[in-house]
């Protein structure tokens, strides 16, 4: 199994690499490049990622001047509804109709899993940029998508680690009943018991889900020190206000938000969110630089965005650069582009492109600000330590990806 993984990674490499070495003779494809963003523009995952993530890309296009290589750019964008077939079917009309040579955005993992089998086998590029199920780049890795912004594995070491590290050894697990919930959860279990926790109990609900009444009265009855939450978008947001009116805290047990987004704790207001303990991989008021394209972008939108939203901007531009340098469209030529060249913007640190498809870089443990602390409206974070980008992620000597040579 090693020498055939060896094998495939090798061929791989080669012809990556004999096409951005005959770039000059490549030639861009339907005088068009074409890119597709794919999200939930309408549910659960609509303001972490949705319209906001879709004027982020438009940004990066208009940034780079609307065209390459004297060819011009041209934006789709759809409605996957979270569901892996809708992504799927909408992706394979684009590739086999419209000639859409990227897929951007993708938010619920099992979309993006089953969006990225599409692009295999057709021979597209996809850059996912929402979803957070490590296994995208590990036993469901392939050699036409990247992963963007961050995955469970940095969102576990991160946050549970810090959590355990303060005397949070028992917890209790609300899992989103899916692939991203299955994910996390998995990764969150090994950190906590390496680490000399226990998980004691959990359940999983469905997604996406209005009332956790049942849910949370299962967690108090455990008797956790801790109620790990993993879940995403509005599914946290309600879990936090349920676990609320319970009376969860106040009886002596703490949330831990696994995957808290900036609009997730803006929605339910510091006084609710104080003091909560979060893994992200971009904040917008990082640096100079972070904010400077947050402020263009809160322009053009009306809120601060998301690490998501920053991620599809960086992960577009950087795409759009290894077009113009490779000088084609062709895949596998810009993403071997992609993967020689370090990703240092206004959104990643110390970033690079692994082999096996997911981009590293600096990842952030955050903590909400009291009200007292915040200055203004969007004034929500401290960022409380940084965890280097070879530390963040998966190792590869863990990794089942069949594009990694073990």
């Amino acid at each position: 199994m090693t020498f055939n993984r060896k094998i495939l990674a090798s061929s791989i490499a080669l012809a990556a690499t004999t096409l951005v070495a005959s770039g000059a003779q490549a030639e861009m494809t339907d005088d068009e490049l074409r890119i597709g963003y794919l999200a939930d523009m309408s549910g659960t995952y609509r303001d972490l990622a949705g319209p906001g993530g879709l004027e982020a890309l438009n940004m990066a296009v208009e940034d780079f001047g609307g065209e390459v290589n004297g060819v011009p750019i041209e934006v789709f964008s759809a409605d996957d509804r979270n569901s892996a077939d809708v992504g799927a079917n909408t992706v394979r009309g684009w590739v086999d109709q419209e000639n859409v040579d990227l897929v951007a955005g993708m938010v619920a993992s099992s979309v993006s899993i089953a969006v990225s089998k599409v692009l295999e086998e057709a021979g597209g590029l996809a850059i996912i940029s929402g979803s957070a199920a490590s296994s995208i780049t590990n036993e469901h890795c392939t050699p036409n998508h990247i992963h963007w912004v961050y995955d469970t594995y940095p969102l576990a070491n991160g946050t549970a680690k810090a959590v355990v590290d303060q005397g949070g050894d028992t917890w209790f697990m609300l899992t989103a009943d899916y692939a991203f919930g299955h994910a996390l959860e998995g990764d969150v279990t090994k950190v906590v018991e390496e680490n000399g926790g226990e998980i004691i109990g959990g359940v999983r609900h469905p997604f996406p889900t209005s009332d956790f009444s049942s849910y949370i009265l299962q967690a108090q009855g455990s008797g956790a020190k801790i109620v790990g939450l993993a879940n995403a978008g509005s599914d946290t947001v309600n879990a936090i206000k349920t676990a609320s009116q319970f009376g969860l805290v106040q009886s002596g047990q703490q949330l831990a938000g696994l995957l808290i987004f900036l609009n997730d704790v803006h929605a339910m207001g510091l006084e609710s969110t104080q003091g909560l303990l979060l893994t992200t991989g971009w904040y917008w008021d990082m640096d100079d630089q972070s904010r400077e394209w947050a402020e263009r972008y809160f322009e053009r939108v009306g809120s601060m965005p998301t690490m998501v939203q920053a991620g599809v901007y960086s992960s577009t531009m950087h795409y759009l650069n290894a077009v113009d340098a490779a000088d084609t469209d062709e895949s596998q030529a810009v993403r071997a582009q992609m993967a020689a060249t370090p990703v240092e913007d206004f959104f990643s640190r110390n970033g690079r492109i692994r082999e096996d498809g997911r981009m590293v870089h600096d990842m952030y443990l955050a903590e909400v600000k009291s009200p007292e602390e915040s200055t203004g409206e969007w004034d929500l974070y401290k960022i409380k330590s940084t965890i280097p980008a070879d530390e963040a992620y998966r190792p590869l000597s863990e990794s089942q990806c069949k594009l990694v040579q073990n």
